[in-house]
């Protein structure tokens, strides 16, 4: 079934896309994934394409699309790899913090160049020390006349090699109670004095993907990169949880669609004992299982996302869909490489690489049991 929310322009938008990746991707991704790395003229071709960023205004270079472009363009960057997952999250995750809580001068300084691919943007959240729990960051800013000056050590940071704007997570005030009221965001800059980036981080899946420590010795930040105002910055990732775990949830459900149709092709044409594993009946039910779910994942997720497109508070919604599709992910990615036999275990067959990118889906945007605690807490249950 069709979501409601996509118009013959989202289709036209797929079908360009579509095309665009089959010139431009597929035919370089196992190479990307071996090198680790995706090229910065992949991220420069896709500006070109208004494949950026689209929701921006016309006057900082985008086409004020709405959601349902970004929902098309992760569903097909997934249906690439779930490596691809630095694309959305610039476009729809960190971009949107520069275009809602940035100054005039902020916005005309970067927003143009991030829809053309010249800037690619991180955000900074995870330290050594702390992940889910943002309030025990320990990353300091303090303010020294015109600078603010950052310390501190930031982790797992998506696009963390390629980034040239770093959203970060800071503490601005270390002694307000309660402690998250102290946390600010700040911009640094790729060419900031006493920033660094650490090592590139060898990861079980997601090759492609740049992740990097990124390491902040008194490093200066203008004044004027604050994002917004001090001891704000909770409260702004509050606000943006929302579309933050729906991007997330979007490439889980393409990505167990992806694998469903994969394994069902691979079924029809292996052959044991003299028939194809397609006409086994385990193998029938165990795809028609996976296909249901997949369906009622699909058809809830729509439904949520046509109410966030309507601008309506659906985080409660938003946290289920996100933790019960990405469990969803780990089930599906299981269930096919085990009926691809021992061919799902090589390296050559798709499947081997989306068994390897399902698990962090569950982790990253918030774990599923932060998931699952919002939702308790919007149940009335804390």
């Amino acid at each position: 079934m069709k979501a409601s929310y996509l118009k013959e322009e989202h289709d036209i938008l797929r079908n360009s896309i579509k095309r665009f990746l089959e010139k431009e991707a597929y035919p370089y991704f196992q190479e990307w994934e071996e090198k680790q790395m995706i090229p910065r003229s992949f991220w420069k071709k896709m500006g070109e394409q208004g494949f950026l960023c689209p929701w921006l205004d016309e006057k900082y270079g985008g086409y004020e699309a709405d959601f349902g472009y970004s929902v098309v363009i992760n569903e097909e960057l997934e249906k690439v790899g779930t490596g691809l997952i630095g694309i959305g999250l610039h476009n729809d995750i960190v971009v949107p913090y520069l275009y809602h809580y940035g100054t005039e001068a902020q916005k005309n300084k970067w927003l143009a160049k991030c829809a053309s691919g010249d800037i690619i943007t991180a955000i900074a959240m995870t330290e050594p020390g702390a992940g889910s729990d943002l309030a025990s960051i320990r990353t300091s800013a303090q303010l020294s006349d015109d600078n603010y000056l950052v310390n501190g050590e930031k982790t797992f940071i998506t696009n963390g090699i390629h980034a040239d704007l770093i959203v970060i997570v800071c503490k601005t005030d270390s002694k307000i109670s309660p402690p998250y009221r102290g946390i600010s965001l700040l911009v640094v800059e790729r060419d900031t004095g006493g920033f660094s980036r650490g090592k590139q981080l060898n990861k079980l899946g997601l090759h492609s993907q740049d992740t990097a420590e990124l390491i902040f010795q008194d490093a200066k930040v203008p004044r004027d990169n604050l994002l917004g105002k001090p001891g704000e910055g909770f409260y702004y990732l509050m606000d943006q949880l929302q579309q933050e775990c729906l991007i997330v949830a979007i490439g889980g459900i393409s990505a167990s669609e992806r694998m469903l149709e994969i394994t069902v092709n691979y079924v029809k044409q292996r052959k044991a004992f003299g028939q194809s594993i397609a006409s086994f009946q385990n193998t029938q039910f165990t795809l028609a299982e996976l296909q249901t779910e997949v369906e009622i994942g699909r058809t809830f997720l729509d439904r949520t996302i046509e109410a966030h497109m309507n601008g309506e508070d659906v985080v409660q919604e938003v946290s289920m869909a996100k933790w019960w599709i990405t469990e969803l992910v780990k089930k599906v990615a299981a269930a096919c490489m085990h009926l691809h036999g021992g061919y799902g275990y090589m390296e050559e067959y798709e499947i081997a690489r989306r068994y390897r990118d399902a698990p962090v889906t569950a982790i990253y945007a918030g774990s599923n049991e932060i998931m699952k605690s919002i939702i308790a807490k919007k149940m009335g249950l804390h």
